[in-house]
């Protein structure tokens, strides 16, 4: 291993102090450098003047500065002042950028959003993911010049501790992304969620004028704080209480309606008798048959979950797409009503991750569906609400729906579905938000175009928080889901550009990417790994070498 003494001089220090004396070896990264800096000189310096042995550039590490943005990005929260986070208030400079972040923009004329770059297809989707730089390198590095315009993004769609008290920047942040996202038809929505979102955005637009996010008590602070030290502790903690209701997890038993799109032994739609119970459900020709075998038994846990709903039109459908030895298994499962429709979709979400009905999570799970499904209700509203002239559908809606519907057509619709928004706080608006937009089927899908060894045409990777999921590129159909805790390894052989993959059950995967560096791809899932690896104990404290060792590919280790 590689290892130099580096000559440092800090002008904090004054014109005649000596250079600092480093020693560095070649695996330390630049953000190890500039500590060994601080702990050489932390008595006698507040700012360090590094000037670069390399690139011969000075950069400023103020304390200040770096705080305001690391902690910013990365969620971690300090000491609330004035309603903000204390660092924000040092500052006339930093509270203004504090202030700025804070507020959503209003949105831009009609002409500027036309010309914004709106992707078509997933290959498309797949080339934006190519431009993220990389994260073990510096911007210099990477030819990123003074004066340079970089965008900033949430890479990782995993979303820890988010305060709305404290995180106004990030919460803020978060919903600018969203939104753009959805205007820009980067992530697919139905046309009532899309009147949802709409509403939202005007609702936001209107009461950002006049209300802030709300500022937080400290002894409230303190007591949220405490309860959710009480919640950890008690979740960790396992009775016999606790025990007994494992052992006797509630059942939902009902009639419904299955379809399956690629069997020809179903033509439509079928009525049986489910039962659904930990993880799995069952069904039968009838419920005086249910003590019989089963007609078929389907186990949920890994399966994909999407709505397929229409509140105007009736329609309660769950759309399943279970892993089978030969692929995915496309179901569709048709409820009655939307109660029944809201128990039945929390039970599979929940049973996708591997939890049954006695988690906790089940009651909340049933609410926010609920919550989503009243807000796609029509309700009528006075003429001059109807004729609102304020509203900007071009800002609000994609230009699918710009293009299938006038703005005369388009207005009476978003009123009606601001009707049942025009209560929420701003925070609580921004939060049902986001909320929305992370139940949608395709969140938090980063798409790749790869090439799989053994084959001779591309396919879409696509990369979440918690799983890989193939998908064929001809006609977007999920091939092959696989979850990251099944993962035993991953390898990049950097010569060939190659991602070799093994998981549980002796199963192997390898491609080489066609739209990106596998470098992209490795920080993908090494981030999503350091992520679950985080708990609510440790959620304020990030193991940034942790990070890099699984990001930095061969560089880093």
């Amino acid at each position: 291993m590689a290892a130099w003494d580096l000559s440092v001089s800090v002008e904090e220090l004054g014109p005649d102090a000596p250079p600092l004396k480093i020693s560095v070896t070649s695996d330390l990264h630049i953000g190890g450098v500039i500590l060994k800096v601080v702990e050489k000189s932390r008595e006698s310096m507040s700012d360090v003047y590094l000037i670069s042995f390399k690139e011969k550039e000075r950069i400023k590490m103020s304390g200040t500065v770096v705080r305001v943005f690391i902690c910013a990005l990365a969620g971690i929260i300090p000491k609330l002042a004035n309603g903000m986070p204390a660092f924000f208030t040092e500052t006339p400079e930093t509270e203004a950028v504090y202030k700025m972040l804070a507020v959503s923009q209003p949105a831009p004329a009609p002409e500027t959003i036309a010309k914004l770059y709106r992707s078509t297809n997933i290959t498309e989707k797949a080339h934006i993911n190519s431009r993220w730089l990389d994260s073990s390198r510096s911007l210099l590095q990477q030819g990123v010049k003074e004066n340079d315009k970089l965008l900033l993004r949430f890479k990782y769609y995993t979303f820890h501790d988010i305060s709305p008290q404290a995180d106004a920047v990030r919460l803020t942040q978060l919903y600018e992304q969203a939104r753009w996202a959805i205007l820009l038809e980067e992530i697919e929505c139905t046309e009532e969620e899309m009147m949802v979102f709409a509403a939202l955005q005007y609702h936001i637009g209107k009461v950002s004028l006049t209300e802030q996010f709300v500022a937080s008590c400290p002894a409230m602070d303190d007591l949220d704080s405490a309860l959710q030290c009480l919640e950890v502790k008690m979740e960790g903690e396992s009775s016999a209480d606790d025990m007994l209701e494992t052992m006797t997890a509630p059942e939902l038993h009902d009639y419904l309606k299955i379809f399956r799109p690629k069997r020809l032994t179903l033509k439509g739609y079928k009525q049986y008798w489910f039962t659904f119970k930990d993880t799995t459900i069952s069904y039968f020709k009838s419920k005086e048959e249910s003590c019989k075998e089963p007609i078929q038994q389907m186990n949920l846990k890994g399966c994909e979950v999407a709505p397929d709903v229409s509140v105007a039109g009736q329609k309660f459908c769950i759309r399943l797409l279970i892993p089978g030895p030969e692929g995915m298994n496309e179901v569709y499962l048709r409820c009655e009503h939307e109660q029944q429709y809201s128990r039945w979709m929390a039970a599979c979400r929940l049973a996708s991750k591997g939890k049954t009905l006695a988690d906790s999570s089940f009651s909340s799970e049933v609410q926010s569906i609920q919550s989503f499904l009243a807000m796609q209700k029509t309700t009528p509203s006075t003429n001059a609400a109807q004729t609102d002239e304020s509203i900007n559908t071009h800002s609000l809606v994609s230009p699918r729906y710009q293009k299938k519907y006038k703005p005369k057509q388009l207005t009476p619709r978003i009123l009606e579905a601001y009707q049942n928004v025009a209560q929420l706080s701003l925070t609580d608006a921004i939060q049902k938000f986001l909320q929305i937009w992370q139940a949608l089927p395709d969140f938090g899908l980063s798409y790749i175009v790869v090439r799989f060894k053994g084959c001779r045409k591309d396919e879409v990777l696509g990369i979440a928080n918690n799983r890989l999921i193939r998908i064929d590129l001809s006609v977007g159909d999920v091939v092959k889901t696989w979850r990251y805790n099944t993962m035993r390894q991953w390898n990049v052989n950097w010569d060939i550009k190659q991602v070799a993959i093994e998981f549980d059950g002796n199963v192997n995967i390898a491609f080489s990417c066609v739209t990106a560096d596998c470098k992209i791809v490795h920080e993908y899932i090494g981030g999503y790994i350091f992520m679950s690896t985080r708990s609510r104990e440790q959620s304020n404290t990030l193991n940034e070498e942790l990070f890099h060792k699984l990001t930095g590919g061969h560089e880093a280790l």
